[in-house]
């Protein structure tokens, strides 16, 4: 299964790209949507934030308040990476069931839709990577516009982040999101056209896992030890 890290810098259009690859049938794992699962009560997550920050982090339901965890640890570095080994494993863990889910499933193409892709190391577990970008004056209007911020708190969440010419030199591609949306979204289109395995290597990566546990089921006799080698082969390839 190719496995296609997708990520950007705050309020750059990263969510739209996010989209586009969904209504083209590509199955998407939000990070997000898992970061906010670990965060409800009695998860792990949980309890080790409110550990560590305190009530003052949770809402009148005593539900962890993003917002108000948000605030404490974007102009603090120390903190951020607090909150990142409190959340970070939990995080992992999700998306790599989820991985493992819709290889055994099928799906040939995956993307992995990740904030913090690069600084989490979670781009390691893609075969190819993109950032979605824009211009620094674009990326805090927009920020203050979605989430009524002023100029100055904008400015301070962005530089919170990795410089986007960082994740921009990593990307196997940088989407440019300048324009309009359907521009960033033709880019998406583009990608999954020419990203998109071909048949026979979408054949072998759906059979692998069916052949790998006939291997398993007959691995005593040479005839299954070989189909649990070449099967194998089979998967690892299938996630480059």
């Amino acid at each position: 299964m190719l496995v296609i890290g997708l990520t950007g810098g705050i309020a750059t259009g990263k969510s739209t790209a996010s989209r586009e690859f969904q209504a083209q049938g590509v199955p998407v794992i939000d990070a997000d949507k898992i970061a906010r699962q670990v965060l409800e009560p009695g998860e792990t997550s949980y309890t080790l934030v409110v550990k560590n920050f305190g009530s003052t982090v949770l809402d009148s339901s005593q539900r962890i308040d993003r917002a108000k965890l948000a605030a404490q640890i974007f102009k603090d570095g120390e903190k951020r990476q607090l909150l990142n080994s409190c959340t970070h494993p939990y995080i992992r863990r999700k998306i790599l069931l989820e991985l493992l889910s819709l290889y055994v499933r099928g799906h040939a193409i995956c993307v992995l839709d990740v904030p913090l892709l690069f600084e989490s190391g979670l781009d390691r577990v893609c075969a190819r990577t993109l950032v979605v970008s824009c211009e620094g004056g674009q990326q805090i209007a927009r920020l203050c516009q979605r989430d009524t911020l002023s100029e100055e708190a904008a400015k301070a969440r962005v530089a919170a982040q990795m410089p986007m010419a960082e994740k921009e030199r990593r990307a196997t591609r940088v989407l440019d999101n300048y324009g309009s949306q359907e521009v960033l979204c033709e880019q998406v289109r583009d990608v999954v056209q020419k990203w998109r395995p071909g048949m026979l290597r979408t054949w072998a990566a759906l059979a692998a896992p069916v052949g790998a546990a006939a291997g398993l089921v007959f691995v005593r006799s040479p005839w299954g030890l070989g189909a649990l080698c070449t099967c194998s082969l089979w998967m690892l390839s299938s996630l480059l």
